[in-house]
Protein backbone atom coordinates (compact mmCIF):
# COMPACT_ATOMS: atom_id res chain seq x y z
CA UNK A 1 0.00 0.00 0.00
CA UNK A 2 1.31 3.52 -0.75
CA UNK A 3 2.57 5.15 2.45
CA UNK A 4 1.76 8.65 3.63
CA UNK A 5 4.55 10.88 4.87
CA UNK A 6 4.10 13.82 7.22
CA UNK A 7 6.45 16.72 7.94
CA UNK A 8 8.17 14.89 10.79
CA UNK A 9 9.03 11.98 8.50
CA UNK A 10 10.35 14.29 5.81
CA UNK A 11 12.52 16.09 8.36
CA UNK A 12 14.05 12.75 9.45
CA UNK A 13 14.52 11.59 5.86
CA UNK A 14 16.24 14.78 4.72
CA UNK A 15 18.52 14.90 7.74
CA UNK A 16 19.57 11.26 7.34
CA UNK A 17 20.08 11.64 3.59
CA UNK A 18 22.32 14.63 4.23
CA UNK A 19 24.32 12.61 6.75
CA UNK A 20 23.28 14.78 9.71
CA UNK A 21 21.65 11.95 11.65
CA UNK A 22 21.66 8.12 11.49
CA UNK A 23 19.31 6.36 9.13
CA UNK A 24 16.99 3.56 10.26
CA UNK A 25 18.70 0.92 8.12
CA UNK A 26 21.86 0.90 6.02
CA UNK A 27 23.04 -1.71 3.54
CA UNK A 28 26.83 -1.43 3.79
CA UNK A 29 29.38 -1.93 1.04
CA UNK A 30 26.99 -3.26 -1.58
CA UNK A 31 27.43 -3.19 -5.37
CA UNK A 32 24.60 -0.94 -6.59
CA UNK A 33 23.46 -1.70 -10.14
CA UNK A 34 21.90 1.17 -12.07
CA UNK A 35 18.93 0.40 -14.36
CA UNK A 36 19.48 3.89 -15.81
CA UNK A 37 22.87 3.28 -17.45
CA UNK A 38 23.98 -0.22 -16.44
CA UNK A 39 26.83 0.94 -14.23
CA UNK A 40 27.80 -0.63 -10.90
CA UNK A 41 29.26 1.23 -7.92
CA UNK A 42 30.17 0.10 -4.41
CA UNK A 43 28.25 2.16 -1.89
CA UNK A 44 26.03 2.22 1.17
CA UNK A 45 22.26 2.47 0.78
CA UNK A 46 20.55 4.38 3.58
CA UNK A 47 16.86 3.90 4.42
CA UNK A 48 14.44 5.81 6.64
CA UNK A 49 11.04 4.20 7.10
CA UNK A 50 9.96 2.93 3.69
CA UNK A 51 12.16 5.34 1.73
CA UNK A 52 15.69 5.31 0.35
CA UNK A 53 17.43 8.48 1.53
CA UNK A 54 21.04 7.96 0.50
CA UNK A 55 23.26 6.24 -2.08
CA UNK A 56 26.75 6.83 -3.48
CA UNK A 57 28.16 7.54 -0.04
CA UNK A 58 28.79 6.16 3.43
CA UNK A 59 26.09 6.15 6.10
CA UNK A 60 25.45 5.08 9.67
CA UNK A 61 22.29 3.56 11.10
CA UNK A 62 20.84 1.78 14.09
CA UNK A 63 20.62 -1.38 11.99
CA UNK A 64 22.93 -2.51 9.20
CA UNK A 65 23.06 -5.24 6.57
CA UNK A 66 26.44 -6.39 5.29
CA UNK A 67 26.16 -6.10 1.52
CA UNK A 68 29.69 -7.28 0.80
CA UNK A 69 29.70 -9.59 -2.23
CA UNK A 70 26.08 -8.76 -3.04
CA UNK A 71 24.54 -6.70 -5.83
CA UNK A 72 21.55 -4.45 -5.19
CA UNK A 73 18.89 -4.12 -7.90
CA UNK A 74 15.44 -2.51 -7.72
CA UNK A 75 12.59 -4.68 -6.48
CA UNK A 76 10.85 -6.60 -9.26
CA UNK A 77 7.36 -5.58 -10.40
CA UNK A 78 4.98 -8.22 -11.77
CA UNK A 79 2.81 -6.04 -13.98
CA UNK A 80 -0.11 -8.42 -14.46
CA UNK A 81 -1.20 -11.46 -12.52
CA UNK A 82 -4.12 -13.19 -10.89
CA UNK A 83 -3.25 -14.11 -7.32
CA UNK A 84 -6.05 -16.66 -7.45
CA UNK A 85 -4.06 -18.66 -10.02
CA UNK A 86 -1.40 -19.25 -7.40
CA UNK A 87 -4.15 -21.29 -5.68
CA UNK A 88 -3.37 -19.67 -2.33
CA UNK A 89 -4.60 -16.63 -0.44
CA UNK A 90 -2.98 -13.21 -0.97
CA UNK A 91 -1.10 -13.76 2.30
CA UNK A 92 0.42 -17.05 1.20
CA UNK A 93 1.15 -15.54 -2.21
CA UNK A 94 3.01 -12.76 -0.37
CA UNK A 95 5.06 -15.30 1.56
CA UNK A 96 5.70 -17.41 -1.56
CA UNK A 97 6.69 -14.73 -4.07
CA UNK A 98 8.36 -11.91 -2.12
CA UNK A 99 11.49 -14.03 -1.39
CA UNK A 100 11.93 -14.25 -5.19
CA UNK A 101 12.41 -10.48 -5.32
CA UNK A 102 8.86 -9.50 -6.36
CA UNK A 103 8.25 -6.48 -4.16
CA UNK A 104 5.26 -5.20 -6.15
CA UNK A 105 2.49 -7.25 -7.76
CA UNK A 106 -0.26 -5.65 -9.84
CA UNK A 107 -3.17 -8.03 -9.59
CA UNK A 108 -6.53 -8.27 -11.25
CA UNK A 109 -8.98 -10.02 -8.86
CA UNK A 110 -10.99 -10.98 -11.93
CA UNK A 111 -11.29 -14.63 -10.95
CA UNK A 112 -12.78 -14.11 -7.49
CA UNK A 113 -14.89 -11.24 -8.84
CA UNK A 114 -16.53 -13.61 -11.33
CA UNK A 115 -17.53 -15.82 -8.40
CA UNK A 116 -18.30 -13.32 -5.62
CA UNK A 117 -18.58 -9.94 -7.34
CA UNK A 118 -17.74 -6.85 -5.28
CA UNK A 119 -17.18 -8.98 -2.16
CA UNK A 120 -14.23 -10.64 -3.88
CA UNK A 121 -12.65 -7.33 -4.88
CA UNK A 122 -13.11 -6.02 -1.35
CA UNK A 123 -11.34 -9.08 0.04
CA UNK A 124 -8.30 -8.36 -2.13
CA UNK A 125 -8.28 -4.66 -1.30
CA UNK A 126 -8.47 -5.40 2.43
CA UNK A 127 -5.67 -7.95 2.07
CA UNK A 128 -3.51 -5.49 0.13
CA UNK A 129 -3.37 -3.25 3.21
CA UNK A 130 -1.78 -6.04 5.25
CA UNK A 131 0.69 -7.83 2.96
CA UNK A 132 4.42 -7.18 3.27
CA UNK A 133 4.74 -6.85 -0.50
CA UNK A 134 3.09 -3.90 -2.21
CA UNK A 135 0.01 -5.59 -3.65
CA UNK A 136 -1.69 -3.24 -6.09
CA UNK A 137 -5.10 -3.83 -7.66
CA UNK A 138 -6.55 -3.09 -11.07
CA UNK A 139 -10.34 -3.22 -10.89
CA UNK A 140 -11.84 -6.07 -12.90
CA UNK A 141 -13.31 -4.66 -16.10
CA UNK A 142 -15.14 -7.62 -17.62
CA UNK A 143 -17.30 -9.55 -15.15
CA UNK A 144 -18.54 -11.65 -16.80
CA UNK A 145 -16.20 -11.73 -19.76
CA UNK A 146 -19.02 -12.56 -22.19
CA UNK A 147 -22.75 -13.24 -22.19
CA UNK A 148 -22.11 -16.78 -23.43
CA UNK A 149 -21.51 -18.34 -20.02
CA UNK A 150 -22.95 -18.30 -16.50
CA UNK A 151 -20.89 -16.34 -13.99
CA UNK A 152 -21.47 -15.87 -10.29
CA UNK A 153 -21.64 -12.08 -10.57
CA UNK A 154 -21.98 -9.11 -12.88
CA UNK A 155 -20.05 -5.89 -12.24
CA UNK A 156 -21.08 -2.68 -13.97
CA UNK A 157 -19.43 0.70 -13.65
CA UNK A 158 -21.61 1.54 -10.63
CA UNK A 159 -20.13 -1.46 -8.81
CA UNK A 160 -16.52 -0.43 -9.56
CA UNK A 161 -16.62 3.29 -8.79
CA UNK A 162 -16.79 2.86 -4.97
CA UNK A 163 -13.34 1.21 -5.12
CA UNK A 164 -11.72 3.70 -7.48
CA UNK A 165 -10.08 5.88 -4.80
CA UNK A 166 -8.78 3.02 -2.66
CA UNK A 167 -5.04 3.58 -2.03
CA UNK A 168 -4.13 0.21 -3.58
CA UNK A 169 -6.08 0.74 -6.80
CA UNK A 170 -4.19 1.74 -9.95
CA UNK A 171 -6.94 1.69 -12.56
CA UNK A 172 -9.00 -0.62 -14.73
CA UNK A 173 -7.84 -4.20 -15.31
CA UNK A 174 -7.35 -6.05 -18.59
CA UNK A 175 -10.09 -5.03 -21.00
CA UNK A 176 -10.56 -8.41 -22.62
CA UNK A 177 -13.86 -7.59 -24.28
CA UNK A 178 -12.17 -6.00 -27.29
CA UNK A 179 -15.16 -6.82 -29.54
CA UNK A 180 -17.26 -4.75 -27.13
CA UNK A 181 -14.78 -1.88 -27.36
CA UNK A 182 -14.82 -1.90 -31.15
CA UNK A 183 -18.63 -2.19 -31.21
CA UNK A 184 -18.88 0.79 -28.80
CA UNK A 185 -21.08 -1.14 -26.41
CA UNK A 186 -22.63 1.46 -24.03
CA UNK A 187 -21.69 -0.49 -20.87
CA UNK A 188 -18.13 -0.87 -22.14
CA UNK A 189 -17.92 2.84 -22.95
CA UNK A 190 -19.15 3.75 -19.47
CA UNK A 191 -16.29 1.82 -17.86
CA UNK A 192 -13.70 3.23 -20.24
CA UNK A 193 -14.92 6.80 -19.77
CA UNK A 194 -14.73 6.55 -15.97
CA UNK A 195 -11.03 5.64 -16.09
CA UNK A 196 -9.75 7.92 -18.83
CA UNK A 197 -7.59 9.81 -16.31
CA UNK A 198 -6.11 6.58 -14.91
CA UNK A 199 -4.53 3.40 -16.20
CA UNK A 200 -6.49 1.00 -18.41
CA UNK A 201 -4.86 -2.38 -18.91
CA UNK A 202 -5.19 -4.14 -22.25
CA UNK A 203 -5.98 -7.67 -23.37
CA UNK A 204 -6.15 -8.02 -27.15
CA UNK A 205 -4.75 -11.32 -28.48
CA UNK A 206 -3.99 -11.25 -32.22
CA UNK A 207 -5.71 -7.87 -32.70
CA UNK A 208 -3.93 -5.89 -35.40
CA UNK A 209 -4.28 -3.23 -38.08
CA UNK A 210 -7.00 -0.62 -37.85
CA UNK A 211 -8.90 -2.78 -35.37
CA UNK A 212 -5.99 -2.37 -32.98
CA UNK A 213 -6.04 1.37 -33.64
CA UNK A 214 -9.68 1.54 -32.64
CA UNK A 215 -8.98 -0.41 -29.46
CA UNK A 216 -6.10 1.90 -28.50
CA UNK A 217 -8.21 4.97 -29.22
CA UNK A 218 -10.10 4.05 -26.04
CA UNK A 219 -7.02 4.97 -23.98
CA UNK A 220 -5.69 1.44 -23.48
CA UNK A 221 -1.89 1.31 -23.33
CA UNK A 222 -0.57 -2.07 -22.09
CA UNK A 223 -0.94 -5.62 -23.35
CA UNK A 224 0.19 -9.03 -22.04
CA UNK A 225 -1.38 -11.15 -24.78
CA UNK A 226 1.23 -10.75 -27.53
CA UNK A 227 2.46 -14.23 -28.45
CA UNK A 228 4.77 -13.43 -31.37
CA UNK A 229 7.48 -10.85 -32.02
CA UNK A 230 5.57 -9.42 -34.98
CA UNK A 231 2.44 -8.90 -32.89
CA UNK A 232 4.46 -7.29 -30.10
CA UNK A 233 6.36 -5.00 -32.49
CA UNK A 234 3.15 -3.67 -34.05
CA UNK A 235 1.75 -2.95 -30.60
CA UNK A 236 5.00 -1.26 -29.56
CA UNK A 237 4.94 0.86 -32.72
CA UNK A 238 1.45 2.01 -31.76
CA UNK A 239 2.49 3.14 -28.29
CA UNK A 240 1.66 0.10 -26.18
CA UNK A 241 3.90 -1.18 -23.43
CA UNK A 242 4.34 -4.91 -23.93
CA UNK A 243 4.08 -7.03 -20.79
CA UNK A 244 6.17 -10.09 -21.63
CA UNK A 245 4.43 -13.07 -20.05
CA UNK A 246 5.77 -16.35 -18.75
CA UNK A 247 3.20 -18.19 -16.67
CA UNK A 248 2.47 -21.82 -15.90
CA UNK A 249 0.52 -22.25 -19.15
CA UNK A 250 1.09 -19.16 -21.27
CA UNK A 251 4.80 -19.16 -22.05
CA UNK A 252 5.73 -16.31 -24.35
CA UNK A 253 9.29 -15.52 -23.27
CA UNK A 254 10.94 -17.56 -26.02
CA UNK A 255 8.91 -15.85 -28.74
CA UNK A 256 9.21 -12.34 -27.33
CA UNK A 257 12.79 -12.29 -26.02
CA UNK A 258 14.14 -10.93 -29.35
CA UNK A 259 12.14 -7.70 -28.94
CA UNK A 260 13.89 -6.83 -25.65
CA UNK A 261 16.56 -4.66 -27.23
CA UNK A 262 18.26 -1.50 -25.90
CA UNK A 263 16.01 0.61 -28.12
CA UNK A 264 12.73 -0.64 -26.65
CA UNK A 265 13.51 -2.01 -23.17
CA UNK A 266 11.94 1.09 -21.61
CA UNK A 267 8.64 -0.02 -23.18
CA UNK A 268 8.74 -3.71 -22.22
CA UNK A 269 7.87 -5.08 -18.77
CA UNK A 270 7.47 -8.56 -17.30
CA UNK A 271 4.48 -10.47 -15.96
CA UNK A 272 3.41 -13.99 -15.02
CA UNK A 273 -0.40 -13.75 -15.39
CA UNK A 274 -1.01 -17.23 -13.92
CA UNK A 275 1.64 -19.17 -12.00
CA UNK A 276 1.23 -21.82 -9.32
CA UNK A 277 3.38 -22.69 -6.26
CA UNK A 278 4.76 -25.85 -7.85
CA UNK A 279 6.19 -23.93 -10.80
CA UNK A 280 7.43 -21.19 -8.49
CA UNK A 281 9.23 -23.77 -6.35
CA UNK A 282 10.77 -25.53 -9.35
CA UNK A 283 11.60 -22.52 -11.54
CA UNK A 284 11.06 -19.26 -9.66
CA UNK A 285 8.99 -16.21 -10.51
CA UNK A 286 10.21 -13.02 -12.22
CA UNK A 287 13.71 -13.98 -11.10
CA UNK A 288 13.41 -16.99 -13.41
CA UNK A 289 12.40 -14.76 -16.33
CA UNK A 290 15.38 -12.45 -15.76
CA UNK A 291 17.72 -15.41 -15.48
CA UNK A 292 16.50 -16.92 -18.75
CA UNK A 293 16.57 -13.62 -20.63
CA UNK A 294 20.19 -12.99 -19.66
CA UNK A 295 21.08 -16.59 -20.58
CA UNK A 296 19.58 -15.93 -24.03
CA UNK A 297 21.96 -13.02 -24.56
CA UNK A 298 19.73 -10.12 -23.48
CA UNK A 299 21.75 -7.34 -21.83
CA UNK A 300 21.37 -7.50 -18.03
CA UNK A 301 20.50 -3.79 -18.12
CA UNK A 302 17.52 -4.48 -20.37
CA UNK A 303 16.32 -7.49 -18.37
CA UNK A 304 16.54 -5.77 -14.98
CA UNK A 305 15.13 -2.52 -16.41
CA UNK A 306 12.08 -4.36 -17.78
CA UNK A 307 11.55 -5.95 -14.36
CA UNK A 308 11.57 -2.62 -12.55
CA UNK A 309 11.92 0.84 -14.11
CA UNK A 310 9.91 0.13 -17.27
CA UNK A 311 7.16 -1.52 -15.25
CA UNK A 312 6.95 1.36 -12.77
CA UNK A 313 6.71 3.93 -15.56
CA UNK A 314 4.04 2.00 -17.46
CA UNK A 315 1.73 1.93 -14.44
CA UNK A 316 2.47 5.36 -13.00
CA UNK A 317 4.33 4.05 -9.92
CA UNK A 318 6.62 7.05 -9.64
CA UNK A 319 8.18 6.00 -6.32
CA UNK A 320 9.52 2.71 -7.69
CA UNK A 321 11.79 1.18 -10.27
CA UNK A 322 15.21 2.56 -9.36
CA UNK A 323 17.43 2.56 -6.27
CA UNK A 324 17.81 6.27 -5.59
CA UNK A 325 17.15 8.80 -2.81
CA UNK A 326 13.46 9.63 -2.53
CA UNK A 327 12.31 6.30 -3.96
CA UNK A 328 10.55 3.54 -2.04
CA UNK A 329 13.00 1.11 -0.43
CA UNK A 330 12.21 -1.92 -2.57
CA UNK A 331 15.60 -3.58 -2.95
CA UNK A 332 16.72 -7.05 -4.02
CA UNK A 333 20.15 -8.24 -2.93
CA UNK A 334 21.63 -10.79 -5.33
CA UNK A 335 24.33 -13.32 -4.59
CA UNK A 336 24.71 -13.93 -8.33
CA UNK A 337 23.89 -11.00 -10.63
CA UNK A 338 24.05 -12.78 -14.01
CA UNK A 339 22.00 -15.73 -12.75
CA UNK A 340 19.60 -13.56 -10.72
CA UNK A 341 19.98 -15.47 -7.47
CA UNK A 342 18.12 -13.66 -4.68
CA UNK A 343 19.86 -13.60 -1.30
CA UNK A 344 17.73 -11.06 0.57
CA UNK A 345 14.77 -8.75 -0.06
CA UNK A 346 13.84 -5.40 1.47
CA UNK A 347 10.29 -4.25 0.71
CA UNK A 348 9.19 -0.78 1.78
CA UNK A 349 12.16 -0.70 4.14
CA UNK A 350 11.12 -4.00 5.77
CA UNK A 351 13.31 -7.06 5.54
CA UNK A 352 11.30 -9.98 4.13
CA UNK A 353 11.69 -12.39 7.04
CA UNK A 354 9.41 -14.83 8.83
CA UNK A 355 9.02 -12.23 11.58
CA UNK A 356 7.74 -9.67 9.08
CA UNK A 357 5.17 -12.12 7.71
CA UNK A 358 4.11 -13.05 11.25
CA UNK A 359 3.26 -9.41 12.05
CA UNK A 360 0.55 -9.21 9.37
CA UNK A 361 -3.13 -9.08 10.26
CA UNK A 362 -4.76 -11.84 8.23
CA UNK A 363 -8.06 -10.95 6.56
CA UNK A 364 -10.65 -13.75 7.07
CA UNK A 365 -11.40 -15.80 3.93
CA UNK A 366 -14.62 -15.29 2.00
CA UNK A 367 -16.75 -17.34 -0.37
CA UNK A 368 -16.42 -20.63 1.50
CA UNK A 369 -19.73 -21.93 0.13
CA UNK A 370 -19.64 -20.92 -3.53
CA UNK A 371 -20.40 -24.25 -5.23
CA UNK A 372 -24.14 -24.54 -5.79
CA UNK A 373 -24.71 -27.73 -7.76
CA UNK A 374 -25.79 -31.23 -6.82
CA UNK A 375 -24.13 -34.50 -7.73
CA UNK A 376 -24.02 -35.45 -11.39
CA UNK A 377 -24.41 -38.87 -12.98
CA UNK A 378 -22.26 -40.39 -15.72
CA UNK A 379 -25.12 -40.11 -18.21
CA UNK A 380 -24.92 -36.31 -18.00
CA UNK A 381 -21.75 -36.55 -20.08
CA UNK A 382 -23.33 -38.44 -22.98
CA UNK A 383 -22.99 -36.51 -26.25
CA UNK A 384 -25.80 -37.00 -28.78
CA UNK A 385 -24.70 -38.20 -32.21
CA UNK A 386 -23.91 -35.49 -34.75
CA UNK A 387 -24.63 -35.30 -38.42
CA UNK A 388 -21.17 -34.09 -39.39
CA UNK A 389 -17.58 -33.91 -38.19
CA UNK A 390 -17.22 -32.87 -34.57
CA UNK A 391 -15.74 -29.51 -33.62
CA UNK A 392 -12.76 -30.34 -31.40
CA UNK A 393 -10.76 -27.98 -29.18
CA UNK A 394 -7.07 -28.40 -30.02
CA UNK A 395 -4.83 -27.78 -27.02
CA UNK A 396 -1.42 -26.27 -27.77
CA UNK A 397 0.99 -27.00 -24.88
CA UNK A 398 2.31 -23.83 -23.31
CA UNK A 399 -0.39 -21.60 -24.81
CA UNK A 400 -3.95 -20.65 -23.92
CA UNK A 401 -4.79 -20.08 -27.59
CA UNK A 402 -6.45 -23.25 -28.87
CA UNK A 403 -7.02 -24.64 -32.35
CA UNK A 404 -10.38 -25.29 -33.99
CA UNK A 405 -10.12 -28.87 -35.23
CA UNK A 406 -12.56 -31.07 -37.11
CA UNK A 407 -12.62 -34.81 -36.38
CA UNK A 408 -14.80 -37.75 -37.39
CA UNK A 409 -15.63 -39.57 -34.14
CA UNK A 410 -17.19 -42.96 -33.48
CA UNK A 411 -20.95 -43.16 -32.89
CA UNK A 412 -22.70 -45.91 -30.94
CA UNK A 413 -26.33 -46.07 -29.83
CA UNK A 414 -27.04 -42.52 -30.91
CA UNK A 415 -24.08 -41.16 -28.93
CA UNK A 416 -20.79 -39.64 -30.10
CA UNK A 417 -17.85 -41.16 -28.27
CA UNK A 418 -14.33 -40.12 -27.37
CA UNK A 419 -11.62 -41.57 -29.60
CA UNK A 420 -8.39 -42.33 -27.77
CA UNK A 421 -6.62 -43.33 -30.97
CA UNK A 422 -7.07 -39.74 -32.21
CA UNK A 423 -6.34 -38.36 -28.71
CA UNK A 424 -9.87 -36.94 -28.59
CA UNK A 425 -11.42 -36.86 -25.11
CA UNK A 426 -14.68 -35.50 -23.82
CA UNK A 427 -14.77 -32.09 -22.18
CA UNK A 428 -17.68 -30.67 -20.19
CA UNK A 429 -18.45 -27.51 -18.23
CA UNK A 430 -20.85 -27.91 -15.29
CA UNK A 431 -22.47 -24.65 -14.12
CA UNK A 432 -21.87 -24.20 -10.39
CA UNK A 433 -23.09 -20.74 -9.42
CA UNK A 434 -26.85 -20.57 -9.83
CA UNK A 435 -28.13 -24.12 -10.06
CA UNK A 436 -29.19 -23.81 -13.69
CA UNK A 437 -28.34 -27.42 -14.47
CA UNK A 438 -26.37 -26.30 -17.54
CA UNK A 439 -23.71 -28.71 -18.78
CA UNK A 440 -21.84 -27.77 -21.93
CA UNK A 441 -20.48 -30.80 -23.79
CA UNK A 442 -17.70 -31.10 -26.35
CA UNK A 443 -14.43 -32.74 -27.32
CA UNK A 444 -10.78 -31.84 -26.84
CA UNK A 445 -7.49 -32.99 -28.35
CA UNK A 446 -4.01 -32.81 -26.84
CA UNK A 447 -4.19 -34.29 -23.33
CA UNK A 448 -2.96 -37.76 -24.26
CA UNK A 449 -5.00 -39.47 -21.54
CA UNK A 450 -5.83 -43.14 -22.04
CA UNK A 451 -8.26 -43.45 -19.14
CA UNK A 452 -9.89 -41.53 -16.30
CA UNK A 453 -10.69 -37.84 -15.91
CA UNK A 454 -9.49 -34.61 -14.34
CA UNK A 455 -11.84 -31.92 -13.06
CA UNK A 456 -11.38 -28.37 -11.78
CA UNK A 457 -13.52 -25.56 -10.35
CA UNK A 458 -10.89 -23.17 -11.69
CA UNK A 459 -12.24 -22.46 -15.17
CA UNK A 460 -11.46 -19.04 -16.58
CA UNK A 461 -13.21 -16.73 -16.49
CA UNK A 462 -16.54 -17.68 -14.93
CA UNK A 463 -15.09 -20.60 -12.96
CA UNK A 464 -17.66 -23.24 -13.49
CA UNK A 465 -16.48 -26.85 -13.12
CA UNK A 466 -14.55 -28.07 -16.16
CA UNK A 467 -13.79 -31.77 -16.65
CA UNK A 468 -11.80 -33.64 -19.30
CA UNK A 469 -12.13 -37.39 -19.47
CA UNK A 470 -11.80 -40.62 -21.39
CA UNK A 471 -15.00 -42.09 -19.90
CA UNK A 472 -18.21 -40.76 -18.38
CA UNK A 473 -17.99 -42.67 -15.09
CA UNK A 474 -14.58 -41.23 -14.22
CA UNK A 475 -15.81 -37.76 -15.22
CA UNK A 476 -18.69 -38.06 -12.76
CA UNK A 477 -16.35 -39.22 -9.96
CA UNK A 478 -14.02 -36.25 -10.53
CA UNK A 479 -16.78 -33.65 -10.78
CA UNK A 480 -18.61 -34.93 -7.71
CA UNK A 481 -15.44 -34.81 -5.64
CA UNK A 482 -14.90 -31.18 -6.67
CA UNK A 483 -18.48 -30.43 -5.62
CA UNK A 484 -18.01 -32.19 -2.26
CA UNK A 485 -14.81 -30.21 -1.56
CA UNK A 486 -16.68 -26.96 -2.35
CA UNK A 487 -14.15 -26.38 -5.07
CA UNK A 488 -10.82 -27.81 -6.09
CA UNK A 489 -8.98 -30.23 -8.37
CA UNK A 490 -9.61 -33.96 -8.67
CA UNK A 491 -8.14 -36.85 -10.66
CA UNK A 492 -10.27 -39.98 -10.96
CA UNK A 493 -10.64 -43.24 -12.83
CA UNK A 494 -13.61 -45.60 -12.98
CA UNK A 495 -12.82 -46.80 -9.47
CA UNK A 496 -12.90 -43.37 -7.86
CA UNK A 497 -10.74 -40.39 -6.91
CA UNK A 498 -6.95 -40.82 -7.05
CA UNK A 499 -5.71 -37.34 -6.06
CA UNK A 500 -7.27 -34.05 -5.01
CA UNK A 501 -6.70 -30.50 -3.80
CA UNK A 502 -9.44 -28.60 -1.96
CA UNK A 503 -9.89 -24.96 -2.98
CA UNK A 504 -12.75 -23.78 -0.74
CA UNK A 505 -12.09 -20.02 -0.94
CA UNK A 506 -14.47 -19.15 -3.79
CA UNK A 507 -13.62 -22.51 -5.34
CA UNK A 508 -10.30 -20.95 -6.35
CA UNK A 509 -7.88 -20.87 -3.43
CA UNK A 510 -6.64 -23.18 -0.71
CA UNK A 511 -6.60 -22.22 2.95
CA UNK A 512 -3.36 -24.15 3.41
CA UNK A 513 0.26 -22.89 3.28
CA UNK A 514 1.78 -22.70 -0.20
CA UNK A 515 4.17 -25.53 0.70
CA UNK A 516 1.19 -27.86 1.24
CA UNK A 517 -0.40 -26.77 -2.02
CA UNK A 518 2.87 -27.50 -3.82
CA UNK A 519 2.92 -31.04 -2.43
CA UNK A 520 -0.70 -31.69 -3.42
CA UNK A 521 0.00 -30.38 -6.92
CA UNK A 522 2.84 -32.88 -7.19
CA UNK A 523 0.44 -35.72 -6.31
CA UNK A 524 -2.11 -34.43 -8.83
CA UNK A 525 0.47 -34.13 -11.58
CA UNK A 526 1.65 -37.69 -10.92
CA UNK A 527 -1.92 -39.00 -10.90
CA UNK A 528 -2.71 -37.26 -14.20
CA UNK A 529 0.46 -38.71 -15.71
CA UNK A 530 -0.63 -42.18 -14.58
CA UNK A 531 -3.76 -41.68 -16.70
CA UNK A 532 -1.48 -41.06 -19.68
CA UNK A 533 -1.68 -37.25 -19.65
CA UNK A 534 1.24 -35.76 -21.57
CA UNK A 535 0.76 -32.11 -20.59
CA UNK A 536 3.19 -30.55 -18.14
CA UNK A 537 0.44 -28.47 -16.49
CA UNK A 538 -2.83 -30.35 -17.08
CA UNK A 539 -4.93 -28.46 -14.53
CA UNK A 540 -4.00 -25.03 -15.73
CA UNK A 541 -4.57 -26.20 -19.29
CA UNK A 542 -8.05 -27.41 -18.25
CA UNK A 543 -8.67 -24.06 -16.57
CA UNK A 544 -8.31 -22.19 -19.86
CA UNK A 545 -10.58 -24.41 -21.96
CA UNK A 546 -13.68 -22.39 -20.89
CA UNK A 547 -12.12 -18.98 -21.63
CA UNK A 548 -14.31 -17.64 -24.46
CA UNK A 549 -12.29 -14.51 -25.16
CA UNK A 550 -9.13 -16.32 -26.28
CA UNK A 551 -9.05 -17.77 -29.83
CA UNK A 552 -10.01 -20.04 -31.38
CA UNK A 553 -12.38 -22.68 -29.95
CA UNK A 554 -13.52 -22.89 -26.33
CA UNK A 555 -16.38 -24.34 -24.27
CA UNK A 556 -18.72 -22.85 -21.65
CA UNK A 557 -21.71 -24.18 -19.74
CA UNK A 558 -23.76 -23.09 -22.79
CA UNK A 559 -21.76 -25.29 -25.18
CA UNK A 560 -18.89 -25.14 -27.68
CA UNK A 561 -17.94 -21.57 -28.55
CA UNK A 562 -16.31 -20.22 -31.72
CA UNK A 563 -14.27 -17.26 -30.45
CA UNK A 564 -13.47 -15.97 -33.94
CA UNK A 565 -17.15 -15.69 -34.82
CA UNK A 566 -18.03 -14.92 -31.19
CA UNK A 567 -20.94 -17.32 -31.23
CA UNK A 568 -21.98 -20.73 -29.97
CA UNK A 569 -21.70 -23.64 -32.37
CA UNK A 570 -24.88 -25.55 -33.16
CA UNK A 571 -23.83 -28.99 -32.00
CA UNK A 572 -26.68 -30.64 -33.79
CA UNK A 573 -25.42 -29.65 -37.24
Amino acid sequence: MPATHDEAFLERAIAAGAGERPADLVIKNVSLFSVVDGSTVETDIAIVGDRIVGTHGQYEAAETIDGSGLTAVPGFIDTHLHVESSLVTPFEFDRCVLPHGVTTAICDPHEIANVLGAEGIRYFLDSSLETVMDLRVNLSSCVPATAFETAGACLEIEDLLPFRDHPSVIGLAEFMNFPGVLARDPKVLAKLAAFQDGHIDGHAPLLQGIGLNGYLAAGIRTDHEATSADEALEKLAKGMTILMREGSVSKDLEALAPILTPDVSAFVALCTDDRNPLDIAEEGHLDSMIRRLIAKGIRPLDAYRAASWSAANAFGLKDKGVIAPGKRADIVLLSDFADCRVAQVICGGVQATDAAFARRTIVPPVGLDSVHVGEVTASKFDVPARNSEADVIGVVPGRIITEHLKRTLPVTGGKTLADLDQDVLKVAVVERHKGTGNIGLGFVNGFGMKQGAIASSVGHDSHNICVVGADEEAMAHAVNRVIAMKGGFAVADKGGVKAELALPLAGLMSLEPFETVKEELEHLRAAAKDLGCTLAEPFLQVAFLPLPVIPHLKITDFGVFDVNKFELIDQGS
